[in-house]
């Protein structure tokens, strides 16, 4: 890493922070009942509880933007392990049937169960990703070819067609069920509270942990299986550590804000067009740029819609859209 490439990683850094500052600041402020900055911080530092004002901030926007940081930043830096252990730029964290199991999991807890809110799907989309994700990768990684990514792509999708197929089926027969699951399927920071967090908290942050330590595997992994193991890299164990944190990473955004779709793919491309593909630098930024993306879609859908609102799920799909094609497109250009 020369000396101008570190200068310019720093700068992005720093920028990427301030950029997370900026957004919390929104998250806190911006809504349908807009409060000053000073508000919010007399709110944080000097809680009022008969104020109204300090009762919305501290009740309701404290908790989204604090999911809205966990969940972003974590399906960001799943999305960018993803890509690098498959060496494809399409990849997301739903290529392990993460979005597809927590979405069964979560249907199975209304139907079965009679839960209807948010908070009482938790652990079940967490554990329903985290098993579609094991099963994934356990199938994938079966045969002389175990491991391959075009294997564990191709696996991905067939588990997530049938747990699709399964879905329909339960929304289609279960009027009740279908009531319950549209609000949470569409992806979204409201109606949880910090209790949400704190429950997959360890998690995510172990997920974290593991995907950071990828970062040189998966530099060599894109230089080609043959050539890291050439090299003296155990890519198996680069592998098995880099699914383990998707499923942790994945499993704990699901459970908290729903299947927010895109964001895990749009985020590294964003990146690799400001820093290059070097991951140890990619991996670092994704955490920040993540949650950037999702709180800025969140103030987003607060006020486009007044006196109502536009989940930030659906918000990331509908203005990611464009941008990713026009990353997409640039990158050819410069190709050709």
């Amino acid at each position: 890493m020369t000396r101008s490439s570190r200068l310019r990683f720093g700068l992005v850094l720093i920028g990427m922070l301030a950029l997370l500052v900026i957004t919390v600041a929104l998250s806190l402020g911006v809504g349908a009942r807009p409060v000053a900055p000073a508000v919010v911080i007399d709110a944080l530092l000097r809680p009022d509880p008969d104020n109204a004002d300090h009762i919305v901030v501290l009740t309701q926007r404290v908790p989204r933007t604090v999911i809205g940081i966990v969940a972003g930043g974590a399906l960001a830096l799943a999305g960018t392990v993803m890509q690098g252990l498959t060496r494809n730029p399409l990849a997301d964290p739903g290529l392990l049937g993460v979005n597809a199991g927590a979405s069964v999991a979560v249907l199975g807890a209304i139907t079965l169960l009679g839960i209807a809110s948010p908070r009482g799907f938790i652990w079940f989309a967490f554990a329903g990703a985290a098993v579609a994700a094991v099963v994934v990768a356990l199938i994938g990684a079966r045969g002389p070819d175990g491991g391959n990514p075009a294997k564990l792509a191709l696996t991905g999708a067939a588990v997530t067609a049938g747990l699709t197929a399964v879905t329909t089926l339960i929304l289609t027969t279960q009027t009740v069920a279908l009531d319950v699951y549209r609000y949470w399927a569409v992806g979204g920071l409201a109606a949880r509270g910090l209790d949400s967090v704190a429950t997959v908290g360890i998690p995510v942050l172990i997920g974290v942990l593991l995907a950071l330590l990828c970062g040189r595997g998966l530099d060599l992994i894109a230089l080609g299986e043959d050539t890291a193991s050439g090299l003296g890299h155990d890519v198996g164990r680069t592998r098995a550590v880099g699914i383990l944190a998707t499923v942790l990473l994945c499993g704990g955004a699901t459970a908290i804000a729903g299947p927010i779709v895109f964001l895990g793919l749009l985020v590294p491309h964003a990146l690799r067009a400001v820093v290059g593909s070097d991951y140890r630098r990619l991996l670092v930024l994704a955490v920040p740029a993540g949650a950037s993306v999702l709180l800025l879609a969140d103030v987003l859908g607060r006020v486009i819609a007044l006196p109502g609102e536009v989940q930030a799920g659906i918000v990331v799909a509908f203005v990611g859209a464009p941008v990713l094609i026009g990353l997409v497109s640039r990158r050819r250009q410069m190709v050709l």
